[in-house]
């Protein structure tokens, strides 16, 4: 199959159901933006993947379904070896829902209410409203505070570690001593680890993920991840982890196929995690290319625009993080006032992760879209700032 992609059509995905298009007034009460919000792409899956799911749907048959076989595992381990050079433990392998499906069925098994989860700030909103929903405490810690870590870790109930890896939404790739000392701190206090890492895949100017299952160590740990994020089908569901010990994974498997009765998962998800895993990486490594000269291109516009504000792409993914205070705005409501009314656009405001004062632009789509949000975002700094 061809190693060329084409990334530049734009796809129309209104009245698909779409989250980011269609449900753009949830969030920002009007119809018609033009959205750069949730963190999936306006990219069609590899064609490799819609070969397999085709393939798939002319069987014709869609009973239920068995993710306990080879050619799953299989298709992962391949991935982990060939993309990270990590050999892994099939027999460690879970299966979710959805990874916040599986965050929480793992606070639920190693917290009680009340307890504390200690995760790094600025943090994806949804760690935040599964955390508080559950009644456990949030206690944030921000990025590189390594003292707050450990004080944090240290209290008698803090019971989970939470390490976003690499990090939404700052897009920071942790280095695998900075993970190591997170594993050594989170032993030494009794923490178990819960490592988010569905953004492992995007990593950007040859760095390496770690995923956690290399430094781990002896103690309490989980990896919850999917090829959803990077390969863009969330909506086929399902996610996979890596869960440590023994008596964690049966507790875990127990949760997920009796009390909640998911024992049969998505066939169509198996589908496009095999095909993507066997398949997909040149389309990955293409795409990873393209979004990366659209990050380029926020670098080049905000530079121009705001000269000396010095914004660097991320270490990875598609999301790019901006502090808006460098540029001059200090009032958010302001901007996202402007940004709707104005510029008829939808892009993230810094609050919902917690931190005001940042945006965060989703540049996962065609160049000509990227180049509209960044212009949009610069106009409507320009005029905030000049009513200030």
């Amino acid at each position: 199959m061809s190693t060329s992609y084409d990334f530049d059509t734009v796809i129309d995905r209104r009245g698909t159901w779409c989250v980011q298009w269609d449900g753009v007034a949830d969030r920002f009460g009007v119809d018609g933006l033009l959205p750069f919000t949730i963190s999936d792409m306006d990219f069609e899956t590899a064609p490799e993947v819609l070969a397999a799911l085709r393939a798939r749907l002319d069987h014709g048959v869609l009973g239920y379904t068995d993710w306990r076989q080879d050619d799953f595992r299989s298709a992962i381990a391949h991935w982990y070896a060939t993309r990270y050079g990590t050999a892994i433990d099939t027999g460690t392998l879970v299966y979710g829902p959805s990874v916040l499906s599986q965050f929480s069925q793992l606070l639920q098994m190693w917290t009680s209410e009340g307890d504390g989860v200690v995760l790094h700030t600025p943090t994806y909103d949804g760690f935040r409203k599964a955390i508080t929903g559950l009644g456990r405490e949030l206690r944030g810690v921000a990025l590189g505070d390594t003292a707050a870590l450990e004080r944090e870790l240290a209290r008698e109930d803090s019971k989970v570690l939470v390490v976003c890896s690499p990090h939404n939404p700052s897009g920071r790739v942790w280095a695998e001593a900075e993970l190591a000392d997170m594993a050594a701190l989170a032993a030494r206090h009794g923490v178990a680890v819960i490592s988010d890492e569905i953004h492992a895949d995007f990593v950007h100017d040859g760095r390496p993920h770690v995923p956690w299952s290399r430094i781990a160590g002896e103690g309490r740990w989980a990896i919850i991840t999917s090829g959803s994020k990077s390969f863009n089908f969330p909506a086929l569901t399902g996610s996979y982890g890596f869960i440590g010990r023994p008596e964690d994974r049966t507790e875990y498997l127990r949760r997920m196929e009796t009390a909640e009765g998911l024992a049969s998962p998505a066939v169509l998800s198996l589908t496009a995690h095999i095909a993507a895993y066997r398949e997909g990486a040149p389309w990955l490594d293409a795409l990873r290319d393209y979004v990366a000269g659209n990050l380029a291109l926020v670098a080049e516009r905000l530079d121009r625009a705001f000269p000396g504000l010095g914004w660097e792409p991320p270490q990875a993914g598609y999301l790019a993080w901006i502090d808006v205070r460098a540029a001059g705005v200090t009032d958010d409501e302001a901007l996202q006032r402007v940004l709707v009314e104005q510029e008829r656009v939808a892009i993230m405001p810094g609050g919902v992760y917690g931190a005001e004062g940042y945006v965060r632009l989703n540049v996962g789509c065609p160049r000509s879209k990227a180049l509209a949000g960044i212009e949009a975002l610069i106009r409507g700094i320009e005029t905030v700032r000049s009513a200030a």
